[in-house]
């Protein structure tokens, strides 16, 4: 597609849905998918309560977490996993799980179940969830976190390839409060 054409978005909402099921090689789901991303960037999702910011990660974790082809049937995930942080402990797992399921059931075209579980549960394997209720969990998290890494690499060829982490501000304020050192001077 050229760039103008990419620019103008002049295409009508078919033409993109059927673009985007057939292509399935980003990351991101819709309309983040023609973001340019590469290796080591960092990408912030902003907005107010409800805006569908976990929502846009869920659906990007079952993309990254789905694999390319599965018994034939082409699912167009990219096989990798994913690390999940949640900082804010409101991930609903119910909801990845059912998000999940609709991917799988779409992608056999609500036909041959026959593998759905052994597929479903692989996907969830390469789904790592992490939990953190304050600074010091996360910091901690963050600080072991590229030893647990390496071992799932080494033990089981498990490679990660996203990192998530939900409400990175969540501590801002009570750390804040709490702050043993003074806010003024050169302590900050």
């Amino acid at each position: 597609m050229a760039l103008r054409q990419w620019i103008d978005g002049d295409e009508t909402a078919a033409e993109m849905l059927t673009r985007v099921l057939k292509e399935r090689t980003s990351l991101l789901v819709p309309p983040l998918h023609r973001v340019p991303l590469h290796v080591g960037n960092v990408v912030e999702l902003v907005g107010p309560s409800g805006s569908a910011k976990t929502q846009i990660l869920i659906q990007a974790a079952v993309n990254c977490i789905l694999p390319k082809e599965w018994n034939g049937i082409r699912y167009g995930g990219l096989e990798c996993s994913v690390v999940f942080i949640d900082l804010d402990c409101r991930l609903d797992i119910s909801r990845l799980s059912q998000v999940l399921k609709l991917r799988i059931l779409e992608g056999n075209g609500n036909g041959d179940l026959g593998n759905f579980d052994a597929l479903y549960t692989t996907c969830l394997r390469r789904f790592f969830y992490i939990r953190c209720y304050d600074s010091f969990e996360f910091l901690a998290t963050l600080k072991t976190m590229h030893h647990k890494l390496q071992k799932e690499r080494d033990d089981l060829g498990i490679r990660l390839h996203l990192l998530m982490i939900d409400s990175i501000g969540a501590y801002h304020w009570v750390d804040r409060v709490s702050s043993s050192l003074p806010l003024w001077g050169n302590n900050r």
